[in-house]
């Protein structure tokens, strides 16, 4: 589609003082470590420990959380976990990549791994309690100038080097840090974001859009460009630098954990979830109305409800050949 400029691989990002009130350790800070609990015993990372760890840091308005038989569901102040700014595609990549579009072109699915994620992410909602729902997604206390994870009262999201900035986070008065996607049934699937810049056949101007092209991958600007952009370049070369320089210009005098980002590249998800679907809007329209309900209605049976989305799917891809 075009040449590599930007990347940007997702990661767990985790509020230090959440975990530290809760007398937990924090999520691995590279891949293949486990996780360990307080008592010294280890854990695969994978989403059954998420979910226990986002548990754990769900927590009522009189203390408890919600591994305990007194956590209140109805007055919940802090939340676990969330996969924050991405769609149903983006939740389902979390367990594994995959396609709502089969690979003969005109059939409707959803990949085994988007439906443990969907189920996962639904119990979460409504069962476990460590995940905001769309009741709680719009409360006032998870409301911060980055969405729920920098009201401070989120503890771990999944989330892509793009939120990273200043711009996203904001001025918190917590430390955070970035740590290891888990693992889904042994496989980790770190889905990932780029931008491109091409140069269409259709052009009126090639040559001269190939030397402004030439210009903004150049050595001396792209990373410049990428400071704008909170992301890590995509050319190998431009990668040792950029961190030191971009920790310099966003985040002075801390350290971060940015050999994650780097070692996520290696995870990233193929096919990618944003690919191309027959009727993308009409499609996007659709699944977003199946997951707007599903995170707003309790007591639903998740695998009928996926079934009604698959044909309604197969429909709209009918529709469209």
């Amino acid at each position: 589609m075009g040449i590599p400029f930007g990347i940007f691989p997702s990661f767990m990002i985790y509020n230090f003082d959440l975990f530290d009130e809760a007398g937990l350790n924090y999520p691995p800070a590279q891949y293949g470590e486990p996780y360990v609990w307080p008592d010294g015993t280890e854990a695969e990372w994978d989403m059954d420990t998420l979910r226990e760890v986002a548990m754990m840091l769900t927590v009522d308005a009189n203390g408890f959380d919600a591994t305990q038989e007194e956590f209140d569901p109805e007055n919940i102040v802090q939340f676990g976990f969330m996969n924050q700014w991405t769609d149903p595609r983006g939740i389902g990549t979390f367990f594994g990549a995959g396609d709502l579009l089969a690979e003969d072109g005109v059939t409707a699915q959803i990949p085994e791994p988007w439906q443990a994620a969907w189920k996962w992410t639904y119990d979460g909602w409504w069962n476990d309690w460590f995940i905001p729902n769309g009741p709680y997604g719009g409360a006032d206390f998870l409301q911060g100038p980055g969405g729920p994870f920098s009201s401070g009262n989120l503890a771990m999201i999944h989330m892509h080097m793009w939120y990273v900035a200043p711009w996203a986070l904001g001025d918190v008065s917590w430390d955070w840090d970035l740590g290891a996607t888990p693992s889904y049934q042994g496989t980790i699937t770190s889905k990932m974001h780029a931008d491109t810049f091409g140069i269409p056949k259709g052009s009126k101007n090639p040559d001269a859009a190939f030397q402004v092209l030439t210009y903004l991958l150049s050595e001396e600007v792209a990373p410049k460009l990428l400071q704008i952009y909170s992301g890590m370049p995509a050319r190998l070369s431009l990668q040792d630098a950029y961190f030191d320089d971009y920790t310099a210009a966003n985040f002075p005098g801390k350290t971060l954990n940015w050999d994650v980002v780097v070692a996520s590249m290696a995870y990233a998800d193929n096919p990618n979830h944003e690919s191309w679907m027959p009727s993308f809007l009409e499609t996007t329209d659709r699944y977003n109305e199946f997951w707007n309900y599903a995170a707003n209605t309790p007591g639903l049976d998740m695998d009928a409800e996926m079934e009604i989305l698959r044909e309604d799917l197969q429909k709209i891809f009918d529709a469209a050949q």
